[in-house]
């Protein structure tokens, strides 16, 4: 089952650690290279990452973990 053309949008929210401009530029790049990507956002003084696309977060954290960047969910991770 493979539809493009009107797949809902997700929200993937991670805890990443962003504390470094390499560790952030290095995100950057993995981020833009996936596909079906909407918007991302990077809070530093969070250390959240926001991605919005036709993306699952377990995607998200397998490309960031090629990068070797820990990613945990958001919500999993008990960060209220």
């Amino acid at each position: 089952m493979v539809e493009h053309h009107h797949s809902p949008l997700l929200v993937v929210e991670l805890k990443v650690d962003l504390d470094c401009d390499g560790c952030i530029k290095k995100i950057l790049k993995a981020i833009k290279k996936m596909e079906d990507i909407e918007t991302y956002d990077l809070d530093t003084q969070l250390n959240k990452v926001t991605i919005t696309g036709n993306v699952t977060t377990e995607e998200v954290i397998k490309v960031l973990q090629k990068i070797r960047k820990p990613a945990t969910n958001w919500e999993e991770d008990g960060a209220h």
